[in-house]
């Protein structure tokens, strides 16, 4: 049995799909006794509370780069493997909730949740001696509504090296769809009825509420000006939100951004069935564009 299964993971491993994957796919760091990874639980301020958050540091002297990791609404999928894989690779990884979010204090709103990103960004940037991380090379990543998070970060600050967006929501330009009544009925009683369990503060009418009423500055695709010079990363799914994501992947390209790459693949919004592939297209992009390959 010992023996089929060596034989079984060779075959693995020589698979060219396996071989085209980053090591930290599959390999773990070398041992470094003085600069050991760790999980280390952080709190966040954000308008005057403190959000609960994670970062992953990698192993090594460092500075490393990092990557901002925003999840979605509400964030039932939170992309961890992701973060360790991304940590593997020499990533500091910092993980978040936004307010009213998963017991971080405070209300949550859209709103909220965007001040909430530029208030984890300039945690990174503030304790970035404190963890070691090279503030030169600091990537936003988000999925779903966390898409939205991560672009609105990056066009924020000219110094987020560059940007992936994992079926990203773009609320400025799906809300309007709040004013017709049988959309608002029937998501109501399918997606936000279960998203808001999670959440404090808030309601199922206030968030259709503040989605029928998001504007243009909540449209990723009026981003893209402030994003034309930065390598962006997008990935969509055959549903919903395909269509922008396509939109600023044409606008960047139409300003002349010269790195955009797109991926579309057939599953579902949480990537269940592509998940090592997911981790592997993004952590090759990222040492890429950190010049760590």
């Amino acid at each position: 049995m010992r023996q089929a299964f060596a034989v079984f993971f060779a075959c693995l491993l020589a698979s060219p799909a396996f071989a085209a994957a980053p090591s930290a796919i599959a390999a773990d760091p070398a041992f470094d006794k003085a600069h050991a990874p760790a999980m280390i639980p952080v709190r966040i301020p954000s308008h005057g509370v403190l959000m609960n958050g994670v970062l992953y540091s990698a192993s090594g002297a460092g500075p490393h780069p990092a990557l901002l990791l925003f999840h979605g609404f509400p964030g039932f999928e939170q992309n961890l493997d992701l973060a360790q894989a991304a940590r593997r690779a020499g990533f500091d990884v910092l993980t978040l909730h936004y307010r009213g979010a998963w017991a971080s204090p405070g209300n949550f709103s859209f709103a909220n949740a965007l001040d909430d990103s530029d208030s984890a960004l300039a945690f990174l940037r503030a304790n970035a001696a404190a963890y070691g991380i090279d503030t030169t090379r600091i990537f936003a990543a988000g999925h779903d509504m966390g898409g939205l998070m991560a672009a609105s970060v990056a066009a924020h600050d000219p110094g987020v090296a560059g940007l992936v967006m994992i079926s990203a929501w773009d609320i400025g330009a799906d809300g309007p769809k709040f004013s017709d009544p049988k959309y608002r009925e029937a998501q109501a009683k399918s997606e936000f009825n279960e998203d808001v369990v999670p959440l404090s503060g808030t309601s199922v009418n206030a968030l259709m509420d503040e989605a029928q009423a998001a504007n243009k500055a909540w449209d990723f695709v009026e981003y893209a000006p402030l994003l034309k010079s930065r390598p962006v990363l997008i990935f969509t799914t055959r549903d919903r939100l395909t269509e922008n994501n396509e939109r600023l992947a044409k606008a960047l390209r139409d300003l002349g951004d010269p790195d955009v790459s797109e991926t579309l693949w057939e599953t579902d919004d949480a990537y269940s069935d592509r998940r090592i592939a997911l981790e592997s297209d993004i952590v090759a992009w990222l040492e890429k564009h950190a010049g760590l390959s």
